[in-house]
């Protein structure tokens, strides 16, 4: 991490949490990260506030990050400027389960979107709803790939269509 705590210094040696020139992760862990829109920012991270009981057991590091909109179908901030907010979890998913479903049912009045290569267990139907373009993608993955040959656990669990 970091030396920050009132040490003064240039700004790229004190917000990042993983230093320029060093191994950034050692892969010992395991990341969430929620995409709310910028103008829910405070609100959302007051509700991850109110679940820090929950959380701060398994947390290693957070962090909070401002995102511009895109066009891409799938970004989570596909449409909307956003704020990430990111988890850093302790390595162990079943001590870890509990404190995502905390932080998601937290920001899900938020609209929140979860990063899809980390651990999220957003239901299907609700990805659907926070995506407007995914039946356009699941079309998209049928007409590129329809005998489903590079298709995994995670599309079949988050893509079920």
């Amino acid at each position: 991490c970091t030396d920050q705590l009132g040490r003064p210094g240039p700004w790229h040696e004190r917000l990042p949490h993983f230093r320029a020139g060093f191994t950034p992760s050692s892969g010992a862990e395991l990341q969430s990260e929620y995409l709310v829109p910028r103008a829910d920012a405070a609100a959302a991270l007051r509700a991850v506030q109110a679940v820090a009981g929950q959380v701060t057991p398994v947390l290693l590091v957070s962090e909070i990050r401002s995102v511009a909109a895109d066009d891409l179908w799938l970004s989570a901030a596909h449409g909307r400027d956003s704020v990430a907010i990111h988890f850093t979890w302790v390595l162990d998913p079943d001590a870890v389960a509990p404190a995502v479903a905390a932080v998601e049912r937290a920001l899900d009045p938020f609209a929140a979107r979860p990063h899809w290569g980390k651990v999220f267990g957003t239901p299907p139907g609700r990805l659907r709803e926070l995506w407007d373009q995914l039946p356009a993608a699941e079309a998209l993955f049928r007409a590129a790939d329809p005998h489903g040959t590079f298709r995994n656990a995670m599309l079949d669990r988050c893509f079920p269509g």
